[in-house]
């Protein structure tokens, strides 16, 4: 027994002397911390909304609650069913196409062996992140704009047809994941450089001594290397691809293209906007939340079944 409570208060110790010592930068994550709370946890709290016919001169304990009726409303308003199915469709893509290219882009980074063509690439690739989806979309307009865009000028100049790339449901999806994939691809590779550069140097010698090819390396080595982050970074992916795009698809989207790129999070803001309806809109945003978590809890079992890491 003596033991035992020896050990516990050397281990309060050891805890209390590594907060001591990693104060100030507990001291940086509180804002984050506070952040999370009041913008994460405490909305929460505004679901039950989605149970009530809210009135912001009841509210939340003076507002009738009605149960399933608003998930009902939702179920039957085709507008609500376009949104959902394009929300499902847009996800598989950016988890087919826009995840996979932070990756490739790291791995070819990788094979990179002077450090000055490195740096270029890895600068120029991180900037378009930091241009807001306003910006982004301005420019966007200007490439490819049917009338007056640059694609569509030079287009003209050869003697081929314009195509309508914001304005028709054909190119409109397309155009989503190549500009999610040039504006953020740099900056979501970022991880995966600084796993690679985890990957002990001896065991690519060991294996070029021994005649494996730069594929070979790649295939046995690099991969296998990268693969916990990449599985933990797929998990967290996967599990926020339905809350992702909105300011995208917000700033370039018109009612021509609703058809392919209207989403739950666009479907939402105009349902504010035409009858308010806080309940509604309350009830979109609750099933978003339960298909994001179904999504998470498949890619977490999925990537666990693979004898990879996961989140539990």
């Amino acid at each position: 027994m003596k033991v035992t409570n020896a050990i516990f208060e050397r281990g309060e110790e050891m805890k209390k002397n590594r907060i001591l010592r990693y104060r100030y930068m507990y001291l940086m994550l509180f804002p984050v911390c506070v952040w999370y709370i009041i913008f994460t946890y405490i909305p929460i709290g505004g679901l039950l909304m989605a149970f009530q016919d809210y009135k912001f001169k009841l509210g939340y304990l003076g507002s009738p609650f009605v149960g399933l009726e608003h998930f009902k409303t939702l179920f039957l308003d085709d507008y609500f069913l376009q949104a959902f199915r394009n929300t499902f469709e847009i996800a598989l893509l950016r988890i087919l196409f826009v995840f996979p290219s932070a990756i490739i882009l790291a791995l070819l980074m990788n094979e990179l062996r002077s450090r000055i063509v490195r740096s270029f690439v890895q600068t120029i690739s991180y900037l378009p992140h930091f241009f807001s989806w306003v910006s982004m979309a301005g420019i966007l307009l200007m490439v490819l704009a049917e009338d007056n865009g640059l694609v569509n000028i030079m287009l003209s100049a050869l003697g081929r047809q314009e195509i309508r790339f914001l304005t028709s449901n054909e190119y409109f999806r397309g155009v989503l994941v190549i500009s999610d994939i040039y504006k953020d691809v740099g900056w979501n590779s970022i991880v995966y450089v600084a796993a690679l550069s985890g990957i002990s140097p001896s065991l690519y010698e060991s294996a070029m001594l021994d005649g494996a090819s730069r594929k070979q390396l790649a295939l046995h080595i690099t991969l296998p290397g990268i693969a916990p982050v990449v599985s933990i970074m797929f998990i967290m992916y996967v599990g926020g691809v339905f809350s992702q795009g909105f300011d995208q698809i917000y700033n370039l989207y018109n009612p021509m293209v609703y058809s392919s790129g209207d989403v739950i999070d666009t479907y939402i803001v105009r349902m504010l906007k035409t009858n308010f309806n806080m309940s509604v809109s309350a009830a979109s945003s609750f099933i978003k939340s339960v298909v994001c978590m179904t999504f998470l809890l498949i890619s977490n079992t999925i990537v666990r079944k693979m004898g990879q890491e996961s989140i539990y």
